[in-house]
């Protein structure tokens, strides 16, 4: 249960949200100290709880779909481990092998005579791969637009590579986006290398229709006419029962929703780090965020090294603790995930922020889920063993031997022609 709040000016509101008495408001009254506690949030937790593996078996089910013959040895797969977000302690075989709903084992005979595991996918999760394919093809022009205003956040419409790779999951970009979406809009991008060295993305074209938070888009149904004119737009707010919010933090809180909202897609130089309006402008900036991504959520993390980007102050992330009615960070899975909590009733997304991905997302889950409890109750026995002799002498007589379990699909031609493209 959370109890929502939407505060509105408090009585001064009409003098400092003039422009110019504004400015002065802004540089006169410091950052206020107040410090609300943490308190966990169950609904909220499982939202988390619930992309566990996810984001990593969908990583894997893209890299062996895009594969020329939709089988990959463990070595290559290995390579990406980096971008699975898996515990450092556990294998990326053993992982693979929890979810044979998913991922089909088979093994290859090096010439030193040593298994090596190899991983192709079930029917179903093909099957649910090419679907995924298409509705990220009708879905483009959507993605097209979150991207460029990610990067009209930033104060030079520029990141690094490596910080859209962080992004790319919660973004819902293809894994390969380098090589298959961008080259699809190199008239708004450009590949780059940053000042300090680093290779990066650009965007070549501002928008000024696109450059409209989400706040302001909603405001004209949110909040009254004088605030629009005004530019005093607050934030919705809830809190889950039992935050228990002091009289001093909640006169603070209205004094503080009662400020200038600064749009997060205009130059904010002029703002003083250390008033509140500055911290106002921080957590509009990551308002916008993570209304871009697709589960209004992100890894704590993923957020760290984006300070000079967006052109945030030190300590910014700080934003996040002070202000619980708006981010919830949950703690569930061995990292912190910030979430939006106005986009959630309870543990589920509203409809109106649904993306048809994340029902291709939520497909996947179940997949997962109904794996591990058939694996579990020994569903995945191994009922033969069908190895294959190479032919070709450069090979060393090393040979294909594949472990078919009691799920699999292929009729015995499919299989024969699966084990021929292996050995072509």
């Amino acid at each position: 249960m959370i109890r929502w709040f939407l505060f509105t000016k408090v009585g001064t509101s009409n003098l400092i949200c003039k422009s110019q008495s504004g400015f002065s408001y802004q540089q006169k009254f410091s950052l206020v100290n107040v410090k609300l506690k943490w308190v966990k949030d169950a609904t909220l937790d499982d939202v988390v709880t619930f992309d566990k593996d996810l984001k990593a078996a969908s990583t894997l089910v893209t890299l062996i779909s895009s594969s020329p013959q939709r089988i990959l040895p463990i070595y290559h797969l290995v390579c990406h481990r980096g971008q699975l977000g898996l515990p450092i302690d556990l294998k990326l075989s053993t992982f693979i092998r929890r979810y044979p709903s998913i991922f089909l084992e088979s093994h290859v005979l090096d010439t030193g005579g040593t298994r090596v595991p190899c991983f192709s996918l079930t029917r179903e999760a093909q099957e649910l791969r090419e679907e995924e394919l298409h509705v990220l093809e009708l879905n483009q022009s959507d993605l097209l637009t979150r991207l460029r205003k990610l990067f009209m956040l930033t104060r030079n419409l520029s990141l690094p590579l490596q910080t859209i790779d962080q992004l790319r999951w919660d973004f819902g970009l293809p894994y390969d986006y380098r090589l298959t979406f961008i080259p699809r809009h190199l008239d708004m991008f450009s590949f780059v290398q940053l000042p300090d060295k680093r290779d990066g993305l650009k965007h070549k074209i501002w928008d000024d229709e696109l450059a409209v938070s989400e706040l302001v888009r909603n405001s004209s149904s949110q909040q009254i006419e004088e605030d629009m004119k005004s530019g005093c737009l607050a934030f919705p707010i809830g809190f889950t029962r039992g935050f228990g919010l002091k009289r001093k933090c909640m006169e603070w809180l209205k004094e503080w929703q009662s400020l200038p909202y600064t749009s997060p897609y205009i130059d904010a130089s002029h703002l003083d780090p250390r008033t509140d309006v500055s911290e106002k402008r921080v957590v509009g900036v990551f308002h916008e965020l993570l209304h871009l991504t697709l589960q209004k959520k992100t890894e704590r993390k993923n957020v760290s090294n984006l300070r000079k980007p967006l052109a945030l102050p030190q300590k910014f992330t700080r934003a996040f603790e002070r202000h619980p009615g708006i981010f919830y960070i949950s703690k569930k899975c061995d990292t912190q995930t910030v979430i939006l909590r106005e986009a959630y009733d309870g543990g589920k997304l509203l409809h109106r922020h649904r993306h048809p991905l994340l029902e291709i997302r939520e497909k996947f889950a179940g997949m997962l889920r109904e794996g591990l409890l058939d694996r579990s109750k020994g569903l995945y026995k191994k009922s033969r063993r069908v190895v294959v002799e190479e032919d070709d002498p450069t090979k060393h007589g090393s040979r294909l031997e594949f472990d078919i379990d009691t799920h699999e699909y292929y009729s015995s031609k499919l299989l024969d022609d699966k084990i021929g493209k292996m050995t072509n």
